[in-house]
């Protein structure tokens, strides 16, 4: 009985697990598109064997075997036996590996057409979205695309990626600023429904507002502060009920949220400002970089963000023509050299990153880039884990890709050798188990060396691999070298070889396995006359004939320098404790000039003024003959920055020291005229400018670290032709005329107080109320117009007409606050009384006046008059080439109005500070002030003063004669770099184009660098 049921329990267990054996090969079988065909349900099932195998970085088998069925990888096991239903592959002498995972790829995608570059002045605006839909205000922001939608299997690129490595992309379309999500797919042949692996699996991000033709944005300032207000909507827009609007883009972005955020930068410096976004919203952002972040090892390591790095490393330049190697930057020589030591240097840095083969026009370089990169130094498990496991992580795909392990996507490499040697070629690409032949696969058991027998006696006969090819080599008695050509097509193989003495062998037979061995055998001739038989028996196998480690070892010469271009430093330059001794010092206080004066200097401030100080840890500087005055501040500069200009109308969400660049040689240029400090100030292009920046001129300083700590916030508005549109016919844009400005200016600011209402309403609403009632959108713009009527942003107002400065200063008195300061104000001279009255401050060109129409009635007496109706007065440049000798500007004020020297100099010190709020603790020289210098080599304000030094915070940024050292130093550095490159021209595939000159940005430039 027992046993009976025992029968019958096993039969009812067999029969449901082949009942659920056959509903689960159903469903594994099941497909969704019809075939016209006759069906084939046989697994694919291979067994790949006798290969060494790495399954992730760092965990290799020797002679083990690799099983896949249905495109999944089974097993990996070492020496493991292959069970029955499996196609068997030999693969002893090969190596295999993950396939590569490209993070960062357009693969598939439409192509993006960017609108063309021009002047938004003189083209046709638009002010407002043509997208049609329920889609954000503003075209950039594409958060609702979704890649997998628009993606479509691409054979042509998917082949030449796969012959890099790559088995799988993260697909994104690179158009706007919030650009959607990217989808995971395989770089195989098949239907896209079978290479989408996952349809969203990163969301987007960059500073490029690509396809839009909507005005704004048209600055990196422009993009970041949409970009902040469209974080702000979005999650405002989420919490919103009930819902007065439909906002696609909102809605995607917000749903998108829980998504890996993938940033596109450009280098360094833009990585750092995508940074700062990130810890603004509290978010992560996996920023694709620009190759350059060696530079500033650093920073990039401080934001802790994880990076996509690409490969394409710059080609050599043209260095045959002494008038074109003059035109190379030494930055950009320097970065041909240093730029494949990226890898390394981030390795070496505990930065963790993946590699990219974008942009696609660089892809064919990518393997050979790869290796590179590892022979400037960086580690082989590092780089294969930045295509395979990093990536994969990153997009949180680790479970399906990344390693060869049971239940992941078969994707793997088979190549002929360690994968990171550069004679080593991939000859294989498996995608979802299906193989993708790149190169003929030399067949293992055949490479060795064979005993050959010719009528003319013995020889030795070795074969090897090479990039995907036999290589054959001859060995004669007297043990000579000979090449061969050799080939197998099917069973058939030919041999080719000459003897000097005898002449050309010309052989052609089949090969056999017999005994666990290979004999060839067949007919031959020597020179194409008599034929005789031959053979050749293999006698061992295939020896390593390439050490794995043989690799080059690159050194470089160079240095990273601070910042990274000529005039650059090793070290960043820091603070020292500094004596100058029996100098005239300028105080700018009421003791004036004091003769033959000692002055001390400790942690960047003005320890002591005195005779005959002494401090024997100090730095002693002989000033016997010398002036030493406070550091030259200009009041409105346009230096060190990437943008200068956004068109938005009121642009005043917009901030400059987004945009700060330390990079800019005009910097140094300015530290060599004796400034010490800038109002970096946006353009004039609208009523309502961007936020300023107040920087000090610290070279070799990130950007962060040159804005001054605890500064005054400041904004530019503007008056005039400029945000008028006076020279552009016709404009759309409001306003158009000077009472447009004024109804501009008013409308701004009672909508900001508006705003403080409505905010005030709901924050003073009960708890219970509030949760039931939805928050008020966070507005950036109006915020900052918050801050300026209420006296914590202060104006600084290009202006050159009277009757506009006085419109002005009748809004604001409405308002109930102060302009701050009217900057050019040509025709401030005429109501310097009004001003003064007022309180603004007047900062002015020396004798600069009918550039254009609105400038006709400047005088060269401007300055002096208004300094003499008690308005504080200062000289500024609005130029990169003025900011160089703003001491000469100052002194024609002595010539055109007989003011004194000392007053003179506040023009450009004291004056400046007051006006930015910076004269507690600049512009004069007093004990505690801080230590930001300037030792001339005569009187500062005669033409033939030198400064000598440039002293910021007790550093000296600039010395004569240490510049003099650099000079000869960048010559021979561009020799050596020169010579280098001379040396490898002949293995560059193309040359280099020569950077462009950075253009000059003033108030009226529309564009970027």
């Amino acid at each position: 009985m027992k046993l009976r049921y025992f029968i019958k329990a096993e039969r009812t267990s067999l029969f449901f697990a082949l009942v659920f054996g056959f509903f689960f090969n159903t469903m594994i079988g099941q497909e969704t598109f019809p075939k016209n065909d006759v069906a084939d349900k046989r697994p694919e099932a291979f067994a790949l064997t006798n290969a060494m195998i790495v399954t992730a970085p760092g965990a290799k088998l020797e002679n083990a075997t690799l099983l896949i069925r249905n495109g999944m990888v089974e097993t990996v096991t070492s020496n493991g036996t292959v069970p029955d239903g499996y196609t068997k592959i030999d693969m002893a002498g090969h190596h295999i590996y993950p396939s590569f995972i490209d993070i960062f790829s357009t693969y598939g995608q439409p192509e993006v057409t960017k609108r063309p570059r021009g002047n938004p002045y003189v083209k046709k605006e638009q002010i407002q979205s043509d997208t049609k839909g329920a889609y954000n205000a503003n075209e950039a922001i594409k958060a609702s695309y979704k890649a997998a939608d628009g993606f479509e299997v691409d054979t042509q690129n998917a082949k030449k990626l796969r012959e890099q490595g790559f088995g799988a992309v993260a697909s994104l379309r690179p158009d706007g600023i919030a650009r959607g999500t990217a989808a995971l797919v395989l770089l195989g042949d098949k239907r896209e429904n079978q290479m989408v692996v996952r349809s969203q699996v990163a969301s987007h991000f960059s500073f490029d507002k690509g396809s839009s033709t909507q005005d704004f944005p048209i600055s990196p300032m422009g993009s970041i502060a949409l970009l902040r207000q469209t974080f702000y909507d979005a999650a405002w827009y989420k919490d919103l009920a009930p819902k007065p609007f439909t906002d696609l883009s909102l809605e995607a972005l917000a749903n998108s949220n829980p998504l890996p955020k993938i940033f596109e930068t450009n280098g360094w410096l833009t990585a750092l400002r995508a940074a700062k976004i990130a810890q603004e919203f509290n978010m992560r952002f996996i920023i694709k970089g620009g190759g350059d972040e060696y530079q500033r090892l650093e920073e990039i390591k401080a934001t802790n963000s994880q990076l996509i790095i690409p490969l394409n490393f710059p080609k050599t330049f043209d260095v045959s023509n002494p008038y074109i190697t003059q035109k190379i930057s030494l930055a950009d020589l320097k970065h041909w050299e240093m730029a494949p030591s990226n890898p390394a240097l981030l390795e070496k840095n505990g930065i963790t990153f993946a590699f990219t083969a974008h942009p696609s026009a660089n892809s064919s370089d990518f393997l050979a880039n790869l290796r590179k990169a590892v022979s400037f130094g960086l580690n082989e498990e590092t780089a294969l884990a930045a295509l395979t496991t990093v990536p994969a992580k990153m997009l949180r795909s680790e479970s399906s890709l990344g390693s060869l392990e049971k239940g992941k996507i078969a994707n793997f490499l088979i190549t002929d050798g360690n994968l990171f040697n550069p004679n080593t070629s991939v000859l294989e690409n498996w995608i979802r188990g299906t193989r993708h032949t790149l190169q003929q696969l030399p067949i293992a058991k055949i490479l060795g060396t064979y005993r050959l027998k010719l009528p003319e006696g013995r020889f030795d006969l070795k074969l090897e691999s090479a990039k995907g090819k036999y290589r054959a080599h001859v060995i004669n008695a007297s043990g000579e070298n000979l090449k061969a050509d050799f080939s197998i097509h099917g069973s058939m193989a030919s041999l080719q070889f000459s003897l000097p003495s005898k002449g050309t062998y010309t052989l052609g037979g089949f090969y056999t396995f017999e005994d666990q061995t290979v004999l060839f055998s067949g007919t031959g001739s020597l020179n194409y006359e008599n034929e005789w038989s031959w053979s050749a028996r293999k006698i061992s196998p295939l020896k390593e004939t390439i050490n794995d480690n043989d690799l080059i070892d690159r050194r470089i010469s160079g240095n990273i320098v601070y910042p990274f271009m000529a005039y650059g430093n090793t070290e960043k330059i820091r603070p020292e404790r500094l004596l100058i001794k029996n100098t005239n010092v300028w105080t700018n206080e009421d003791i004036g000039v004091l003769e033959n004066m000692d002055v001390l200097v400790t942690n960047g401030k003005i320890e002591r003024i005195g005779t005959n100080l002494e401090d024997t840890t100090a730095k002693r500087i002989d000033g016997t003959g010398k002036h030493l005055t406070p550091g030259i501040i200009d009041e409105h500069s346009h230096i060190a920055i990437s943008a200068v200009n956004d068109i938005a109308a009121n642009s005043g969400m917009v901030r400059m020291g987004d945009v700060i660049d330390s990079e800019d040689i005009s910097i140094y240029r300015a530290l060599a005229g004796g400034v010490v400090a800038a109002h970096i100030l946006h353009g004039s292009s609208d009523p309502i400018g961007g936020q300023s920046a107040l920087i000090k001129l610290k070279w070799g300083e990130n950007p962060e670290n040159l804005k001054i700590s605890k500064a005054s916030p400041f904004i530019k508005f503007a008056l005039g032709e400029n945000p008028k549109r006076s020279k552009s016919a016709p404009s759309l844009r409001f306003p158009r005329s000077l009472m447009g400005l004024e109804q501009f200016y008013t409308n701004a600011f009672v909508e900001a107080l508006d705003y403080k209402k409505e905010w005030n309403a709901y924050n003073g609403s009960g708890k219970k109320q509030r949760t039931s009632v939805s928050a008020p959108r966070t507005d950036i713009l109006k915020q900052t117009m918050l801050e300026i009527v209420e006296g914590n942003r202060f104006i600084s107002c290009h202006s050159y007409q009277e009757k506009e400065m006085l419109m002005l200063m009748d809004v604001a008195d409405r308002f109930g606050f102060t302009v701050n300061t009217f900057t050019h104000a040509l025709e401030g001279h005429r109501i310097a009384d009004k001003m003064a009255a007022h309180g603004v401050g007047g900062s002015t060109f020396s004798d600069k006046w009918n550039f254009k129409w609105e400038t006709r009635n400047a005088i060269p007496y401007n300055a002096v008059i208004m300094h003499r109706e008690g308005v504080t007065t200062a000289i500024n440049s609005d130029s990169r080439e003025t900011i160089r000798h703003l001491n000469h500007e100052a002194a024609k004020s002595m010539k055109y109005g007989g003011m004194s020297a000392e007053d003179a100099l506040k023009l450009i010190t004291l004056n400046p500070a007051k006006l930015l709020h910076l004269d507690k603790t600049m512009g004069s020289i007093k004990e505690g002030k801080s230590a930001d210098l300037v030792l001339w080599s005569g009187p500062p304000l005669s033409i033939y003063a030198k400064p000598e030094k440039t002293i910021v915070e007790g550093a000296i940024y600039f010395d004569m004669d240490r510049d003099l050292k650099l000079r000869a130093e960048i010559k021979k550095e561009r020799a050596r770099i020169i010579q280098l490159m001379r040396s490898e021209k002949g293995t560059a595939k193309a040359e280099q184009k020569i950077s462009t000159t950075k253009p000059e940005f003033h108030c009226e430039y529309l564009g970027e660098e």
